[in-house]
């Protein structure tokens, strides 16, 4: 008898608890919970991909795609826990704004108005400076199981920034296993806006190994050169007869370490493309491919450029998913943007907003199989 009631009560017990599935990727939902109103966010597809993603930075946590024998491999870079994201300064996955990229001593001029930003890098203001968006929490709603829409309201002054603005980012799964990321925003006064994805990617779904065996193709004559503080010169020049001609794909490793003043400055490839799509976000804009997984990941943008980070500041003192250390070059980062420092560089395509008008920012991760 009294062997009944203990099962009853362990089988109470049982249906009691609320504990979540691991997400397809091993992610526990709960440890992405905090009271600053986190959570973590599933989609997935009727070919079995899955994205997830927090409403902390708007952050793309993992992305579960089939490699070329169906084995299902987590091909991005990050944590398994809120804690991680929230106490280190990385940005990984996450959607960055105001301002993706870096703004020459953090100053910005706009109608005759000076604004001073935050100058945490090289003196030059990097990604927002240290609170931009990718440390916001967003608000978060999820109509269905392939779509999220994360919604940040950024007030005037914000790091620097004038206006008061009210930002979106619509994350978007389909059955072609493309992930789809539209961002948009609005102002009540003139400021500027240039908005990306910091996903760190390596397509062998192994971050222990270098990404340097990855073959690259990049969409563009010519680059933007960089000096020793990583800020661009304002120069385009050609890419043709360097090593940062990607218009035939090659491998990343096979020209990183030349010795090319471009990759001294850049401790390899940091450097922004002037893409030749023309706005054109039906048209490739780059791809990355693992020989190791048989993975494609083709990118597409309305953007002017892409911004190519090769994992060069890693160095194995990060620890993330399955306990892996994060070593030198594990991972390659494709932010389609408008060029770094374009509101002090007014011959670019221009960054400014101005109130009435929309910013509307595309890019699509295409994942295939080859």
């Amino acid at each position: 008898m009294k062997k009944t009631l203990s099962l009853l009560a362990a089988a109470a017990v049982a249906a009691a608890c609320t504990c979540p599935s691991l997400t397809k990727s091993g992610l526990d939902p709960e440890k992405f919970v905090s009271e600053n109103g986190t959570a973590l966010y599933t989609l997935t597809n009727t070919n079995g991909m899955e994205v997830c993603i927090t409403n902390y930075g708007g952050r793309i946590v993992s992305v579960m795609v089939p490699d070329r024998d169906g084995k299902f491999r987590d091909v991005v870079l990050g944590y398994d826990n809120i804690s991680d994201y929230m106490n280190t300064d990385n940005n990984f996955g996450a959607a960055i704004g105001r301002y993706a990229n870096r703004i020459n001593q953090g100053r910005i001029v706009i109608d005759g108005t000076e604004y001073q930003l935050p100058q945490n890098n090289y003196g030059h203001c990097l990604h927002g400076g240290p609170e931009g968006w990718f440390s916001k929490v967003f608000k978060a709603e999820q109509p269905d199981g392939r779509t999220l829409r994360l919604t940040l309201d950024s007030p005037d002054g914000e790091a620097g920034f004038p206006g008061n603005v009210k930002a979106a980012v619509t994350y978007t799964l389909s059955d072609d296993n493309s992930l789809r990321i539209d961002y948009t925003a609005e102002t009540d006064k003139a400021t500027v806006i240039n908005m990306t994805n910091h996903s760190y990617f390596n397509l062998s779904g192994n971050p222990a190994v270098p990404a340097t065996d990855h073959i690259m193709y990049i969409n563009a004559d010519s680059f933007t050169p960089v000096d020793s503080t990583f800020m661009t010169t304002g120069e385009i020049v050609p890419v043709a007869g360097t090593p940062m001609d990607f218009t035939v794909p090659k491998e990343i490793g096979r020209d990183i370490d030349a010795d090319y003043i471009q990759l001294k400055n850049g401790l390899g490839y940091d450097h922004n493309w002037v893409l030749n799509t023309a706005g054109n976000d039906s048209e490739v804009a780059a791809s990355l491919y693992s020989p190791a997984s048989g993975i494609l990941l083709e990118v597409l943008t309305n953007e002017p450029g892409i911004q190519v980070y090769t994992g060069n500041f890693l160095d194995g003192s990060l620890t993330g998913k399955k306990g892996i250390a994060y070593g030198h070059r594990a991972s390659v980062c494709l932010e389609t943007q408008h060029y770094p420092d374009t509101p002090n560089k007014p011959e670019w395509p221009s960054a400014l907003l101005r109130p009435g008008e929309k910013y509307h920012s595309i890019c699509t991760f295409r994942f295939s199989v080859k």
